[in-house]
């Protein structure tokens, strides 16, 4: 049997499309407690990943637990790139068994998801379980979860994958969107974003941008 390879992406790639993002309960006392990932680290992913999502315009939901009894406000970082957007705020730690938030899943149509929030064990845990369960795709941004513990955060994982669901890292999310340098129309949000949010990666871009004058395209 021969394989004739082609210049074409695989359909395990996300694309802009193809998908929606649920930022799940990235909020002040969810972010106390957790101790997997430091809360730099975490605004920073979680900004990365809003961003990302907003630039690319991914239709993205966004969900608090308690916020006004309990948990309290959602990040700027990932409010800001949806000026005006609603939180949808829930009593129930699976977001899956959320009623407005499935009616907003419904509306949008998509039937891959990405997951990204707090805590990793508990409320990505439930609705990635829940949603594949129901015939989903599930990818989960690993980095821009977190838990109480390092064990809980990678048994949760763990645990997600055995099901199906596919881990992947804020920044790698970002640039398989982008994909090809050559996609002018969305070269200059994805560095800008990439100088903002990507850490090191990001400062090579600034280096090499000011020195030598340097298009990754």
């Amino acid at each position: 049997m021969s394989i004739t390879a082609t210049p074409t992406p695989g359909k395990l790639l996300l694309t802009p499309t193809d998908h929606a993002l649920i930022m799940i309960d990235f909020q002040s006392q969810m972010s106390f407690a957790t101790q997997s990932i430091d809360a730099i680290t975490l605004r920073n992913n979680a900004g990365l990943v809003a961003n990302a999502a907003a630039s690319f315009k991914v239709p993205t939901i966004l969900t608090t637990v308690a916020e006004k009894s309990f948990s309290g406000p959602m990040f700027d970082e990932v409010t800001h790139p949806f000026p005006g957007q609603a939180l949808l705020d829930r009593t129930s730690m699976n977001t899956w068994e959320d009623a407005a938030v499935i009616k907003r899943v419904n509306e949008i149509g998509k039937t891959r998801l990405v997951l990204a929030g707090l805590w990793t064990s508990v409320c990505i845990v439930g609705p990635a379980l829940s949603a594949i369960d129901q015939g989903f795709e599930i990818y989960v941004i690993t980095d821009a979860c977190g838990d109480v513990s390092a064990e809980a955060h990678n048994r949760g994982v763990e645990r997600m994958i055995q099901a199906g669901a596919r881990p992947m890292t804020a920044l790698q999310y970002l640039l398989e969107l982008q994909r090809d340098w050559a996609r002018t129309e969305s070269y200059d949000s994805t560095t800008g974003i990439a100088k903002q949010f990507g850490g090191s990666y990001g400062l090579g871009i600034s280096y090499a941008k000011a020195m030598f004058g340097a298009h990754e395209g």
